[in-house]
Parts: structure tokens; C-alpha cells; sequence
């Protein structure tokens, strides 16, 4: 899975606190400078890991309000770029907010650290959907931080009815020339199984072959596949119906009411991007300290009120105004979301596989 690296909406980050908050791009900041040791022997300092544009305009300095501690923020692009920093060795990070999937391959690859839940009573304002997930049972690992589903975000004044459909994506000629893919290959792959009628997991060999001769006979269709700006690409008008996540259209139709979002009628699939500690992390006392504040109600509905995501905190929620609760671009129809799956890592030879597909794909 891939996230935006925007820079057409950076304006969020001058809310942000900057001047409490280092947010520098794909490293860390002030490693020379010194803190104060709290109470917990900790200095007075927290490295965070996360995607652009995904905390709330006060977040970070309210936090060191709260707690004295200077959280200094980096960005990266995808989960692969987190991936593979953590197995270079974790340079100084105290938190990070990898998706669900790639939560199971740390894990795995022993680059997570066990929680201490007694230090995160907030995690009682959980929904109970996501108090206890395949993918990390009895959340010994993760925190959820948000969730989100894949789907066709369009401009209304340029689509023919609501495009309901993965069809129009990826197997016509309608919106010839005005269409962008996500250029990640797993979603590609999962994606098209459902809209062939398969699940996203598990794809036979068959079929992935089916969905490559599909996106062959599509791709002059295709103006681009992008790394996770559709948003920005539609909102700028150079495209007209994108595949992309639910809050990153949520955001772009605030400033423009020709926007909306759809999941479509074959389904998709749902991700959740979570909080963790990684391995060898320098200050774990205060990385309990910031999930279990951001888990708070009110600076957990601060965040959502911000990035337009859908939060899995129930009591955060319950301080949402009305406009965020009824959105059906944040929170899809039942009957749509009751055919989602969630996202799965199914083994690197799987990945590879379907590198190797969209590689031949590209080329082709």
C-alpha cells in the first residue's frame, strides 16, 4: 500500500506546531540538540514516523503541553521506504505508523516492540471492531490510529451518474485519457480480483494472468499511475476519475464541491494504519505516552476533525460534528463496506509475484 507524498497541500503542516514539532523529510531532525530528562528518565523528546498530512493542527504542541516532551516528526512516502529504513537498523525513531499488513512483516522480521497496554488505558475508547484483529491479536503490537478503503474518487461534472464500478478504472474506454491507476502493485492485483469476481487474497495464478492481459488492453486508457496523489491530480483537474483512498478525497472535496468518493459494488479493500514502537526505540515510557494520548477523545477528534480519515476511536467519535459522522466519503455504506477485505501480507514470494506482473505489465 502507498500513501500520497503531497506537496500541493503542505499548507497543513504550518498548523502543525512547527516550532514544537521538527518535521523534516525521511530522516530525523536535532539529534545534536539536548532535553531535559523527565520524571521517567526519558529526555524529554520523541521521534515520530508518519505519512504527510496525517496528524492535527495542534496535536504535537499539545501533546508537549501535556507532557513536556518535543515530538519531532519525519515523513515518509510508503510503507516499503518505512520497511526498509527499520531493517537498515532504526535510527532514533520512538514511534511509527506502518499499515496493517506491514505491521504482520515487522513483526515478523522482529522489528516491533511488545506494547506495555497498562501504560495505554485510553485503549478503552476503541471500537470494539478493532480491539482485537487478525493481524495483531490482543493488540500486543499496534494501536490503530486510523482506517481506510480504496475507491473511485471522480468529478461529478465530468462522470456520466455515480461510477459504481472498478470497470470504469480498468476495464473501458468511457473515460479514455482522463483515468489514473495507483502504480502499487498489490493493490492492483487484489483490487481487479475483485472486480472479476475473486478475493483480493490468495489470487490464483490464472487469474493474475487474466487481470495483466486486462490492464495490457487498458493502459492507453490510462493517463496515469500515480504514487498516491490521485487527490491532487484530480482536484488540479488533470484527471477526472482516480482510484484512491476514501480520506485522502474526503480532504480535496472540502475545497471543491465537484469532488466524491465511491466504493465500488465488487468491493475493495480496507486498511488500518496503526501506532507502534519499533525495535530499539530510545524512549518507549514516551512513546506510551503519545499513543495513549492520541487515543484521548478529544485530541483523537482533533486529528480526524483535521485529516478527514475515519477514526476507529468510539469516544472520539462520539465528539465529531455531524458533518464528519454522515459523510459517506469517510464512512461508506454498510452494504458496500460488508464486501471490502482487509489487506493481508501473504509472503514475500507472493509480493515479488506480483511485482513481477505489474513490471511486465509497465512494459508491455
Amino acid at each position: 500500500m502507498t500513501r500520497r507524498f503531497s506537496t500541493s497541500r503542505r499548507s497543513i503542516l504550518a498548523g502543525l506546531g512547527v516550532a514544537a514539532a521538527g518535521i523534516s523529510f525521511g530522516g530525523l531532525e536535532g539529534c545534536a540538540a539536548k532535553y531535559p530528562i523527565g520524571k521517567n528518565g526519558e529526555e524529554q523528546r520523541l521521534n515520530l514516523y508518519n505519512w504527510d498530512t496525517y496528524t492535527g493542527k495542534t496535536t504535537l504542541a499539545d501533546f508537549k503541553a501535556a507532557t513536556g516532551v518535543e515530538v519531532h516528526m519525519s515523513l515518509f512516502a510508503t510503507n516499503d521506504e518505512l520497511f526498509s529504513k527499520l531493517r537498515a537498523g532504526n535510527p532514533g525513531f520512538d514511534i511509527i505508523v506502518p499499515s496493517n499488513e506491514f505491521v504482520t512483516r515487522l513483526k515478523i522480521s522482529n522489528l516491533l516492540e511488545p506494547l506495555d497496554l497498562a501504560k495505554i488505558p485510553n485503549r478503552v475508547n476503541l471500537l470494539p471492531s478493532f480491539q482485537n484483529p487478525a493481524f495483531d491479536p490482543g493488540r500486543h503490537y499496534s494501536m490503530p490510529y486510523t482506517w481506510l478503503v480504496l475507491g473511485i474518487g471522480y468529478r461529478k461534472s465530468k462522470i456520466d451518474g455515480v461510477p459504481d464500478s472498478w470497470k470504469w478504472l480498468m476495464d473501458s474506454d468511457r473515460y479514455k485519457g482522463r483515468i489514473g491507476l495507483f502504480s502499487e502493485a498489490d493493490d492492483l492485483m487484489g483490487l481487479a480480483a475483485k472486480y472479476l469476481g475473486h478475493s483480493a487474497h490468495n489470487v490464483p495464478p490464472e487469474v493474475i494472468e487474466q487481470i495483466a492481459r486486462m490492464y495490457i488492453k487498458q493502459k492507453p486508457n490510462i493517463k496515469i499511475f500515480h504514487n498516491d496523489e490521485g487527490q491532487d491530480l484530480l482536484l488540479s483537474g488533470d484527471i477526472d476519475i482516480v482510484m484512491e483512498y476514501n480520506g485522502d478525497i474526503a480532504q480535496v472535496m472540502v475545497e471543491d464541491p465537484d469532488l466524491d468518493f465511491v466504493v465500488p459494488r465488487e468491493g475493495s479493500i480496507i486498511n488500518s494504519d496503526c501506532l507502534c514502537i519499533p525495535k530499539g526505540a530510545p524512549r518507549p515510557d514516551n512513546a506510551h505516552q503519545f499513543i495513549n494520548f492520541v487515543l484521548d477523545a478529544k485530541n483523537g477528534a482533533e486529528i480526524y476533525n483535521t485529516i478527514k480519515y475515519p477514526t476507529p476511536n468510539a469516544a472520539a467519535l462520539a465528539l465529531m460534528p455531524k458533518e464528519y459522522r454522515d459523510n459517506p466519503a469517510i464512512f461508506p455504506p454498510a452494504d458496500r463496506m460488508a464486501r471490502c477485505e482487509y489487506a493481508q501480507f501473504e509472503g514475500m514470494k507472493r509480493s515479488q509475484f506480483y511485482d513481477e506482473t505489474l513490471t511486465r505489465i509497465f512494459a508491455s
